[in-house]
């Protein structure tokens, strides 16, 4: 039978329980299933040592010995069993603390013994070593690189650890070695001189050299980056497809507020990146387009523009944001810009209320609002358009697959789609999780924005911190204090957001002090935050919930506590909410004294710059790939067994190329050599989590 189709039950060293505890901890259901979990680092085994060669604790060696003598101290729990093996010439101590009931030794019996030494009194010994009869070593474990493999902790406590998944591997090499059918076409093999998948798989698990098993790193790399890449180019090449509305019309609402009611010339970037959306617009084909900028950089105007654009050629847009402070914001901001002209543009979100809904929802239908922002409630099966033509999607990370879907479905044909985020997102994760959406870049900042200066500093210098809040506050400026949480966590030794409020009421009695976080009431938080938008309040005590569309001109200082918990690409978005003003800006980054390296490299990259992509790509080189903004990370909508987006990055364009090239020529994976591509694809979408989510 198949290894892609023989049950993993049936494999020699699994039997029914072992089955059941790798089906679930490791989705392991075939043969080929567990051929596919690889392994996450090698220990040489090519090489055999004498006692006397031992030199360091931190490398594995392997000895050819006996067991000269052993004795067991104490009873129970706290019995140790301390054995004397030699080599023919030097002796070494070997210990066991735990199972000592299960260690069977014998004399005069030749041993393998395996293991990383420890220093105990000047003397090197090992505690809990391998130790097997010299006529029990399988010549593949004493040849190459020994593969070791993650486990979940039922895993090991159901007795399936690394070796056991070693072992079960092993079992199967005869069956291996008989051949698999390749993935990948012979073309693609050669043309990218990658081994074949039989060759791979042996090299991955049991590779007889350092080469050879970067080879077969590298081609199980390629084609793990090659299918995720296909199903994201095939998806876009299905939309380039589809017809979508044509808007040519460059009319009245447009030229009005170009010529009248911008409050500022378009950078550069905004031209370009607005010409880019027009040529979508009038192309016939529905848009799907990413735009990136960085914090402050007018991709709300920009949003506009699009919108304007689509509704002098008798369209409706929409808005939609992930959080009601980032919706008012939008609204506030574009009704402001677009006070003087008949451009009718509405809000509804979870606060709107029934009598408000009771006259929104008839103006929609009858095309009397033009523009819609709004949260989640955009997307109720109630809210219906007469005629939605542009959907803008902000920060659409935040986001589900499900919830985006439901605003495609507004029209009798699915409307064109902007993307946008403030988040820059590194080139090898844009590549995949918007890898099917042309992007559109503003890489430049409006003109007469001064670089926010950045600082960092331990809590010791509170006093100097309290002093320059002072003078900027006397000088006419606000500022923002944000705290990683709103209650006290005594395990992880945060100062917490209320306390903090209250201290700041102590140190500055004679100003005036608003606080907003994420458990409050929308009327009570928007009610602090306009307190501090009008300028009524000096401070903002906040948590992250003012991390993306708050707009303060007038506020010139960011104070980010404990901001050793924050991710570099969120301390990023935070210091955005400064700078803004024609004003110098400061961000004043205080964490502990003690701090790791890490932590530090993530405070001296802030200091060093204010590029966003600079530091998004240095996050995901620290922190790995997922939700590049928080403390948490939520991953990838697809699963990496072995590439990784953070060091693969030169790999994931050959292989996008290559998955381009085929799509080039046949774009619906129609001829019969592409069947196999078209096979692995669907097999992918059953098996692997969230694959279906990708694009």
């Amino acid at each position: 039978m198949e290894l892609a189709h023989r049950d993993i039950v049936y494999c020699k060293g699994v039997g029914t329980k072992r089955a059941d505890i790798l089906r679930k901890e490791l989705g392991v259901i075939t043969a080929m299933d567990i051929l596919r979990i690889y392994p996450y680092k090698y220990i040489d085994r090519s090489r055999f040592y004498k006692i006397h060669e031992i030199e360091d604790e931190d490398t594995y060696v392997q000895i050819k010995g006996e067991v000269i003598e052993w004795h067991t101290i104490g009873v129970g729990k706290a019995q140790r069993l301390s054995a004397t093996f030699t080599d023919g010439s030097h002796t070494v101590e070997l210990v066991w603390f735990k199972g000592v009931q299960y260690v069977k030794l014998q004399q005069h019996t030749p041993y393998l013994l395996f293991g990383k030494p420890s220093r105990f009194n000047h003397e090197y010994n090992f505690v809990h070593p391998e130790l097997t009869p010299w006529n029990k070593v399988n010549p593949e474990m004493t040849q190459g690189l020994e593969p070791y493999y993650n486990t979940t902790e039922a895993m090991k406590r159901a007795g399936v650890n690394s070796k056991a998944v070693r072992a079960i591997i092993l079992n199967l090499l005869p069956d291996l070695k008989l051949g698999v059918p390749d993935v990948l076409g012979a073309d693609i093999l050669q043309k990218w001189h990658l081994m074949p998948l039989t060759e791979a798989l042996l090299q991955v698990h049991f590779p007889k050299d350092t080469i050879s098993m970067q080879k077969a790193r590298e081609r199980l790399k390629f084609e793990e980056l090659f299918f995720i890449q296909l199903q994201i180019l095939r998806q876009m090449k299905r939309r380039e497809q589809a017809e979508g509305f044509i808007m040519p019309i460059v009319g009245r609402h447009f030229n009005h507020f170009y010529r009248d009611c911008l409050p500022f010339e378009l950078t550069n970037a905004q031209k370009r990146v607005l010409r880019e959306i027009q040529g979508d617009l009038k192309s016939g084909k529905q848009m799907n387009r990413l735009l990136q900028g960085d914090v402050g950089s007018g991709k709300t105007l920009v949003a506009l523009l699009s919108a304007l654009l689509a509704i002098d050629n008798g369209y409706q847009a929409c808005l939609m944001a992930p959080t009601e402070i980032l919706a008012n914001q939008h609204f506030a901001t574009i009704r402001e810009l677009v006070k003087g002209t008949n451009i009718e543009v509405s809000l509804l979100t979870g606060s709107t209320t029934r009598k408000q809904r009771e006259i929104l929802h008839p103006a929609l239908r009858a095309g009397a609002i033009h523009l819609l922002i709004g949260t989640h409630a955009l997307i109720e099966d109630e809210v219906l358009f007469a005629n939605l033509g542009l959907v803008i999607v902000d920060e659409q990370h935040r986001f589900g697959v499900a919830q985006r879907a439901k605003l495609w479905q507004k029209n009798v044909r699915p409307p064109h789609v902007l993307v946008m985020t403030a988040t820059p997102i590194p080139r090898t994760l844009a590549m995949t999780l918007y890898g099917d959406l042309r992007v559109s870049i503003i890489d430049e900042l409006p003109p007469g924005r001064k670089p926010v200066q950045t600082f960092h500093y331990s809590i010791a210098k509170r006093m100097s911190i309290n002093q320059f809040i002072s003078q900027q506050i006397d000088a006419g400026r606000q500022v923002y204090v944000v705290y990683p949480l709103i209650k006290e966590n005594e395990q992880l030794d945060l100062l917490d957001l209320q306390n903090g409020y209250n201290e700041l009421c102590e140190t500055f009695p004679n100003y005036r002090i608003s606080m907003v976080h994420g458990q409050m009431k929308a009327k009570d938080k928007d009610e602090q935050m306009q307190r501090f938008v009008s300028g009524m309040t000096q401070i903002l005590v906040a948590t992250t919930v003012i991390e993306v569309g708050v707009n303060v001109p007038n506020a010139s200082v960011m104070v980010i506590e404990n901001a050793e918990r924050f991710g570099l690409s969120q301390l990023h978005q935070l210091r955005g909410r400064v700078g803004r003003g024609a004003d110098q800006s400061y961000c004043l980054l205080l964490t502990k004294m003690e701090l790791s390296a890490d932590t530090r490299k993530r405070m001296d990259i802030m200091v060093a710059t204010n590029d966003g992509f600079r530091i998004a790509e240095a996050d995901l080189q620290l922190r790995g790939p997922g939700d590049l903004e928080g403390t948490q990370q939520s991953g990838l909508p697809f699963d990496l067994k072995i590439a990784s987006l953070s060091t693969d990055g030169q790999l994931l364009e050959v292989a996008r190329q290559a998955a381009m090239e085929i799509l080039d020529a046949d774009p619906l994976l129609e001829d019969e050599r592409n069947q196999m591509y078209r096979r692995q694809l669907d097999l992918l979408r059953q098996t692997v989590t969230n694959w279906s989510d990708i694009s």
